[in-house]
């Protein structure tokens, strides 16, 4: 079981790839600086053993991105007082504050979320506030270009979308209309749909954001793209998953009538992005990641 600062002992943990020789040679990992403020990765909703697994998969991922990493896994409202199953965010907080004592920044953390849930970003700040470390707090994870390649693998994992635009076969079940679900009311919605745009351009079809959590969006939402002339409609799900309870996921498909996709996950793209803004924070320069080209000597 996983304990606060991460997998425990025994549980896979991903490590870089060794580097290969010649132009199409991969990027070498990126190591953050020695005593680097460790990571805290706040994970939303319920704590379940699910949304721990999803955790401690999206830490392994990062840490093979950016290795030297001290990562903690916290969830906002997990148990206070102790740092048992499911530690809360202030008490790993208060932990990172004992172990690293007059640091100028102890801990950076980095909300699991797709976008702007305002709710769960209040309670998230006010830990922060309360604690006794010195803390960088970054922005959600989204929007942005990786996402849509996540809801894009997702969609197409359910049989809702082309994998690839450039290969000639067809999918029976594809969708030629996209509702992209949210949670965090219309803010939410209206940076979801700029992944959409993105996740548009990849399948050449229309995608619209609703939030989840605004009566009659999805609904509503579904309705617009039919009016519009799609006739195959699919959910696909802006959200990694512990911040909302599956079965809503479920009721929108029902009440839009249509197909969906899972959730994101622990997809590579995630952990990736949580690097990304773990090193923002401390003004680590990451390197670009190569789509499949040479890299020059």
């Amino acid at each position: 079981m996983s304990n606060a600062t991460g997998p425990a002992s025994g549980l896979p943990v991903r490590m870089p790839r060794p580097r290969q020789p010649g132009r199409h040679r991969r990027p070498e990992a990126l190591a953050a600086p020695e005593g680097s403020p460790a990571l805290v990765l706040a994970v939303p909703g319920t704590p379940t053993p699910a949304a721990l697994s999803l955790a401690e998969e999206v830490v392994s991922i990062a840490r093979s991105e950016l290795s030297g990493l001290d990562p903690r896994i916290a969830f906002v409202d997990g148990d206070e007082g102790d740092l048992g199953e499911f530690p809360s965010l202030r008490g790993v907080l208060d932990q990172v504050a004992v172990e690293r004592p007059g640091e100028d920044t102890s801990a950076v953390v980095v909300p699991l979320l797709a976008g702007p849930e305002a709710a769960a970003l209040r309670r998230i700040r006010q830990a922060v506030v309360d604690s006794k470390a010195h803390v960088e707090l970054t922005d959600v994870l989204g929007p942005h270009p990786l996402l849509a390649e996540a809801l894009h693998v997702r969609l197409s994992e359910a049989g809702l979308a082309r994998a690839d635009r450039a290969r000639l076969f067809t999918v029976a079940t594809a969708a030629d209309g996209i509702i992209l679900a949210t949670v965090g009311g219309e803010e939410a919605a209206q940076a979801a749909g700029v992944t959409g745009l993105l996740l548009a351009a990849r399948l050449a079809v229309p995608v619209l954001a609703a939030a989840l959590d605004v009566d009659g969006a999805i609904a509503g939402t579904a309705e617009q793209l039919r009016a519009s002339g799609s006739t195959t409609l699919a959910l696909a799900p802006c959200l990694i998953g512990p911040e909302i309870a599956p079965q809503l996921l479920h009721t929108a498909a029902a009440e839009a009538d249509c197909s969906g996709a899972d959730a994101l996950g622990p997809y590579p793209a995630v952990g990736k992005l949580v690097v990304t803004q773990y090193a923002t924070a401390l003004g680590i320069a990451l390197q670009p990641v190569h789509q499949g080209g040479a890299q020059q000597e």
